[in-house]
């Protein structure tokens, strides 16, 4: 939400060195349009010391006599707090007054106001009677906000195609904010097809006018290649912008970019310094690597204590890698005593996020009974699904258990299958198996009581 202060234009050219004319500003001070350009001038100081004071005085003046500018800006002064005591329900007042006589400025921000909830209960529906309001005079806030309650349904039936139509207006005049969520629209394929491309086009946009969240997601695009050709050096660019202006993401994504050279000089003192930061802002991402960092000894003193505690923290918050990390140093003992149980549990979490070692432990943990009840299924069950997440290892144990028939009906055909999927990662033990398969043929029999010893199932 914006909140912005409106001069007049082509009114009476006044000298503002107002120490030499201040007997000419008392002889017109009741015509309120001079009153209000007069104010504009203490407010922003332009040609006079800026005095917000008198900036406030000069507009009550000119509200006081209905002019629905002057209304409007003495109505930002007691939101902001500029040159007053904040005051939001005068200000709510003095935006109505100024809104009913048509002022586009103060319809948006009397819109904005019930939106917040600020100075008045929050009421939607009201917000958006006030949004329609200024958006017929071509508002871009307006539009913008009137797209976000179609996206969200607030005050409104949800309708992503109004929300397209409402912030494709806005962002075609030239409006940030508006370009940014458009872009993520077209990124989510929300009320639109997804298009990546598109949506970097409308980031570069916003970002180039400043916008934070918009330098921070164009860096994201870069770093991973969606919808642009990967360029870690533009990425790390982006990333700077964004958090020079305070964006938590892009502060961690920086740390990144150092600790692994993308697009900077290797420094894992400054990625370190970088994830600090980050996590002093709360951000997950910095947590997880700095805890890494911590674990690994990587541009600190290695601290497993102090790793388990940031990986618990974001893995409370829903982090899947956290939560697995979190199970790792249950079940090693890393910086919190050994308890197979709870680490089963973090694994089963971030098993159901699809964090494919997790489900792989969680096989080992099912097949030999570790901080669970022993259970063929369940173990064949958690397999199957790291192996089609990649897993080499878990392709390799498919393979031996399609094998020697462990808990799976004996198919050689589908061993072979997993034993090339595992091979293809140049998991070696697959590479092998496949030799002697072809070598030897069926190299295992029900028969062979040797060969099946280490089946657990």
């Amino acid at each position: 939400m914006g909140t912005g202060s409106n001069g007049t234009s082509n009114d009476i050219k006044i000298d503002l060195k107002l120490e030499k004319h201040l007997s000419l500003w008392k002889k017109i001070n009741k015509k309120r349009k001079t009153q209000c350009r007069l104010a504009y001038y203490y407010e922003k100081g332009k040609g006079v010391e800026k005095d917000s004071v008198k900036g406030v005085e000069w507009y009550t003046k000119a509200a006081e006599q209905g002019h629905s500018i002057a209304q409007c800006n003495l109505a930002a002064c007691y939101k902001l707090g500029n040159g007053v005591t904040k005051d939001l329900v005068k200000a709510v007042k003095l935006y109505k007054k100024s809104a009913k006589q048509g002022e586009q400025c103060a319809q948006y921000n009397l819109g904005a106001c019930y939106y917040n909830g600020y100075g008045v209960k929050q009421d939607y529906k009201k917000a958006l009677e006030w949004f329609f309001k200024a958006a017929a005079q071509n508002d871009r806030w307006a539009q913008n906000d009137i797209g976000i309650c179609y996206l969200n349904g607030y005050g409104v039936e949800k309708d992503l195609y109004k929300a397209i139509e409402w912030l494709t207006k806005s962002a075609k005049q030239g409006y940030a904010s508006a370009q940014y969520n458009l872009a993520r629209c077209y990124m989510d394929g929300e009320g639109v097809d997804q298009d990546m491309k598109k949506a970097v086009e409308l980031y570069k946009k916003a970002a180039i006018q400043g916008h934070a969240w918009s330098q921070n997601n164009l860096g994201l695009c870069y770093e991973y290649g969606d919808g642009i050709k990967k360029n870690y050096k533009k990425a790390f660019e982006w990333f700077t912008k964004a958090a020079e202006q305070g964006v938590d993401t892009s502060i961690s994504h920086l740390g990144i970019c150092y600790e692994f050279g993308h697009g900077a000089v290797k420094n894992i003192e400054k990625a370190v310094e970088l994830y600090t930061k980050a996590v002093e802002q709360g951000n997950i991402g910095g947590q997880y690597h700095l805890a890494k960092c911590y674990r690994n000894g990587n541009g600190v003193i290695k601290n497993h204590k102090k790793a388990f505690e940031l990986f618990v923290k974001c893995a409370k918050q829903g982090d899947a890698l956290s939560q697995f990390y979190v199970g790792v140093c249950y079940e090693r003992g890393e910086g919190i005593e050994q308890d197979f149980a709870k680490a089963a549990k973090w694994y089963i979490k971030a098993a159901n996020q699809n964090i494919k070692e997790a489900q792989f432990n969680l096989y080992t943990f099912y097949r030999y009974g570790i901080g669970v009840k022993q259970n063929t299924f369940k173990a064949l069950e958690w397999c199957s699904k790291s192996a089609d997440l990649g897993a080499e290892k878990a392709q390799f144990e498919m393979g031996e258990c399609y094998e020697k028939g462990c808990g799976l009906e004996q198919n050689i055909k589908k061993a072979k299958e997993w034993y090339a999927k595992a091979a293809k990662q140049g998991y070696k033990k697959a590479m092998q198996r496949l030799i002697e398969l072809e070598l030897n043929g069926i190299a295992f029999s029900r028969n062979n009581d040797d060969l099946f010893s280490d089946c657990p199932f």
